[in-house]
């Protein structure tokens, strides 16, 4: 058993409590390798932003838990020698069963989120109880999820999404005693979070997604005042990423996101965590697409990993400043 603490981890709970107060959101980015760990601890820092480290269980397979523990620790000391030492979260995106979360408790993470969503609601609620109550042992904080975002991101996908009942809400934290709720309001995983029917056209041609239900995030307001809320699949997919992509021999078609502008807005409500997947993937790509095709006899990794990670950090210190209001929260 390795505890969070001794890695020099912290847990959200007082990290939420500061947002909703602040009226800010903690960036949830996903994360897999070593560039995309420099890039949010070196955002994170310049920006002097509390940030959570993500990880979903396939990039868990993919990186391995060993050493996702040890980037995590090192994530800490890399902050601290850049001169700031920020508070960091190791969470699990997605946990779908007790074991997986238990064994990412047992190896270090600070959070996890137990991801029942999909199940009939008791089971849900017995599910995110079980993980709760060996969490809290550990001082580990724990997202559960009422609702159904539609999309593919890893090993997460859903054909269509089922809106958070404002009715089940205050049933579902009392009985299992969760730190946090994501919930389902209109965004969805990966770069394609709409088809085009469901979007209108702007003046230039581009696809406009429909408006967050934002009367549905007022109403659990409501019933659960001060409490943490978390938004799952809120990249906002930037244009000039995918246009980047298809230029240099993508085919990313009719890629949509989440405008920045309904962020911002959502931010400064009880939303006190917003995750953040696709955009960096796109960042990342878009910028070793380019390198590929501008400089076609590079073989070196460092010459095109190191411009893609540069490029991840300019997009989330924007985040963390012009639209999660977390810089400078630190």
């Amino acid at each position: 058993m390795v505890s969070y603490k001794d890695l020099g981890l912290v847990n959200t709970r007082d990290m939420f409590a500061k947002a909703i107060k602040g009226g800010y959101a903690i960036p949830a980015f996903n994360f897999n390798n070593m560039e995309q760990m420099q890039a949010i601890i070196q955002a994170c820092v310049e920006a002097s932003s509390p940030v959570i480290l993500q990880v979903s269980a396939g990039a868990r397979k993919y990186a391995n838990q060993t050493l996702l523990r040890y980037m995590a620790q090192g994530a800490v000391e890399y902050a601290k020698e850049l001169g700031k030492n920020i508070p960091i979260v190791l969470h699990l995106d997605h946990g779908n069963s007790f074991e997986l979360c238990k064994s990412c408790i047992d190896m270090g993470f600070s959070s996890v989120m137990i991801d029942g969503s999909h199940l009939p609601y008791d089971e849900n609620v017995a599910l995110t109880k079980q993980v709760v109550e060996y969490a809290h042992q550990h001082d580990v904080t724990v997202e559960g999820e009422l609702g159904v975002l539609a999309g593919v991101e890893d090993e997460v996908s859903a054909e269509h999404h089922t809106y958070t009942d404002p009715a089940d809400v205050i049933d579902f934290v009392q009985k299992t005693g969760v730190d946090s709720l994501a919930i389902s309001i209109g965004t969805s995983h990966g770069a394609n979070k709409f088809k085009p029917e469901q979007c209108t056209r702007n003046a230039e041609g581009i696809l406009v997604p429909p408006e967050l239900r934002f009367d549905i995030l007022a109403e659990i307001e409501k019933k659960l005042p001060g409490f943490p809320i978390v938004l799952h699949g809120s990249s906002s997919v930037p244009q000039e990423y995918v246009k980047i992509i298809n230029t240099h021999g993508g085919a990313l078609k009719d890629a949509v996101g989440i405008p920045e502008e309904q962020l911002r807005k959502a931010a400064k409500s009880a939303v006190c965590k917003i995750n953040i997947d696709s955009d960096g993937r796109l960042a990342m790509t878009a910028a070793v697409r380019k390198i590929f095709v501008d400089q076609p006899a590079e073989f070196d990794p460092r010459k095109y990993l190191g411009p893609a990670r540069d490029e991840l950090k300019k997009l989330y210190k924007h985040k963390c400043e012009s639209v999660l209001g977390s810089a400078g929260k630190a």
